[in-house]
């Protein structure tokens, strides 16, 4: 494989840190994939799952203090306070690498540094990006395989010498003191160590992708976003692009494979999870999925609610901390109605009822995207796909209603940036806490906030026909618990009526937020959905949201002078509407 020498440098300086026993440069190769899964089942590492129903599949349980991303933990390592922003963690460079670097001196003496050239986005896009990682964890090196574009192919992507993300991790002694995910934006850097789970240790996912890449993408002039993409196809056969943005365990997954209820409408998945758009030559917003497979939760997962992840993960997929049967098969709560007798835990003991869930709530499946019954003919074009509408949306059990569209992108931006939702377990912490989550990036966005918002406006201002744009709530909750609204495939009525928006031939009433869907612009048809029920789902209650503004103006805050004049006239302007109506 050909090397830059500046790539040979750095990893030349990791190893003399790191000190391993050899160093092995990944070719990205089927026969390297199988070696190193052979290797992890010697070990303990992984456990093979029942080759007759699960053929190619693995169990890796990771160390019981090492299941989630650790947001407390994660750094923005900017020359300055204020570049890394109030929503960030800051550490200064010198600070960081001071405190990191005794525990990466040795931390791969006896263990082998894996060297992992990976390519972030389609062959031949010039939107995609390269990064060279080094690790000694054998569970990463497989993983990143199944999530990048591992091999020759990334350094040929290269525009120069210089021209990668250098990632350096260590899952050291996976000890939380000494745990650390440090971002240097600056320098395009990634440190790791202390960690072997998915979010903390596979750097081209949340670090590069996001962090990093949300960084380069506003110097460069584009969007780097944690957002799934879909096309809507219509009875016609015409196809609609969408990009969403949820958090974590929010039905993000779901809705990128969702499978339609609606005779003669379908989706088509070109991403789960992370969108690299730009704004072409025409003016017209792209987008094109950096990611070649999918790192997705597990629980909940289900014929029921996504039948097209269920049929993808059957093969070549590698599962991390879900439950284990008798039969050798993978199993996680919301699979089956009622689980299997003679389960052992995440952990690999045997399971009861009353000692917790069997499978870990943050329990992952990681599989290839070409797997997925519903991926699109086109998920890998260079060119990407035209972007019509996006969308926002969180699990709220009150205030937002099911679906609505912002008034123009400046609304939309402060829809985006205003977003709430209630914590999962896919972060460490209290579930169930609403939290702000800003475009779903706050735990991603690699740069102040405030600059991150009026980047997002400086888009709009050379999108020549700008995408709409939605917020919507899957998950409102009525007064006795229930939820208002079924989801699942269900939704693909409400993707429906987007696209019908972005034609132009479906009604909306306006509101003080934006408009909702007029009465029977909803199709509904064959869906035993009462009026006074949708009517409830998409309720605007003026003093719940004023309460909720309020909350709003306290983050907006911290951005002080920061914080562009466009989002705070908006905040103001939705007062005075809420005043009014």
């Amino acid at each position: 494989m050909s090397r830059t020498s500046v790539v040979e440098k750095w990893v030349d300086e990791a190893a003399a840190l790191t000190r391993p026993s050899r160093t092995v440069w990944c070719d990205g190769s089927k026969a390297e994939y199988d070696g190193l899964v052979e290797a992890m089942l010697r070990d303990g590492t992984l456990l093979p799952l029942n080759s007759r129903t699960y053929p190619n599949c693995y169990l890796h349980r990771s160390h019981p203090q090492d299941v989630a991303r650790t947001e407390q933990l994660t750094y923005i390592c900017a020359g300055a306070r204020d570049d890394a922003g109030p929503t960030n963690n800051w550490m200064s460079p010198a600070d960081a690498k001071a405190k990191a670097t005794p525990w990466f001196r040795g931390s791969m003496r006896s263990r082998t540094m894996y060297v992992i050239p990976y390519l972030m986005g389609p062959a031949g896009s010039a939107m995609s990006r390269v990064g060279v990682m080094v690790t000694d964890s054998e569970y990463v090196v497989a993983s990143m395989h199944l999530m990048t574009r591992v091999g020759p192919v990334a350094i040929q992507h290269m525009r120069g010498d210089d021209d990668f993300i250098a990632g350096l991790h260590s899952i050291g002694d996976l000890s939380p003191d000494r745990r650390l995910i440090l971002h240097f934006p600056d320098e395009k850097l990634i440190w790791s160590v202390g960690s072997g789970y998915g979010g903390n240790a596979l750097l081209g996912k949340k670090c590069h992708a996001l962090r990093i890449g949300s960084s380069q993408a506003r110097q460069e002039g584009w969007l780097a976003e944690h957002m799934l993409i879909i096309g809507v196809e219509d009875p016609e056969g015409r196809v609609t692009y969408l990009a969403a943005a949820m958090p974590s365990a929010s039905g993000k997954t779901n809705l990128a494979m969702v499978v339609s209820s609606l005779p003669g409408w379908r989706a088509w998945t070109l991403g789960d999870d992370i969108a690299w758009m730009w704004v072409d030559a025409h003016g017209q917003l792209r987008a094109i999925n950096p990611e070649r497979g999918f790192f997705g939760v597990a629980p909940n997962t289900s014929p029921k609610t996504n039948p097209n992840g269920t049929t993808m993960v059957r093969s070549n997929t590698i599962f991390t901390n879900v439950a284990l049967t008798p039969s050798g098969e993978p199993w996680w709560e919301g699979l089956t109605p009622e689980p299997p007798a003679g389960l052992v835990d995440w952990q690999g003991r045997p399971w009861q009822p009353a000692s917790g869930p069997a499978a870990h709530p943050n329990s992952r499946f990681t599989v290839l995207a070409s797997q997925c019954p519903s991926i699109a003919p086109n998920w890998e074009d260079p060119q990407g796909v035209p972007i019509s509408g996006l969308i926002f949306g969180s699990r709220r059990s009150a205030v937002i209603p099911l679906v609505f569209e912002a008034f123009d992108w400046t609304h939309g931006v402060f829809l985006g940036s205003a977003m709430s939702t209630e914590t999962t377990a896919a972060i460490t912490g209290k579930v169930g806490v609403v939290r702000r989550d800003p475009m779903a990036m706050l735990p991603f966005c690699g740069y102040n906030m405030a600059e991150y918002f009026a980047h997002w406006l400086g888009i709009g201002q050379r999108l020549s026909k700008p995408p709409r744009i939605f917020r919507v709530n899957w998950f409102r909750r009525d007064a006795d618990g229930s939820f208002l609204w079924p989801g699942y495939g269900e939704n693909m009525r409400v993707l429906k009526w987007m696209v019908e928006r972005i034609r132009g031939t479906a009604r909306a009433d306006e509101t003080p937020i934006g408009s909702i869907p007029a009465p029977g612009s909803l199709d509904l048809q064959g869906l035993a959905m009462p009026a006074d029920r949708l009517a409830r789902a998409l309720r605007v209650d003026s003093a719940e949201w004023s309460s909720a503004l309020d909350d709003l103006g306290e983050f907006y805050g911290q951005f002080g002078q920061r914080l562009p004049a466009p989002i705070s006239k908006t905040l103001a302007a939705t007062r005075r509407k809420l005043g009014a109506a």
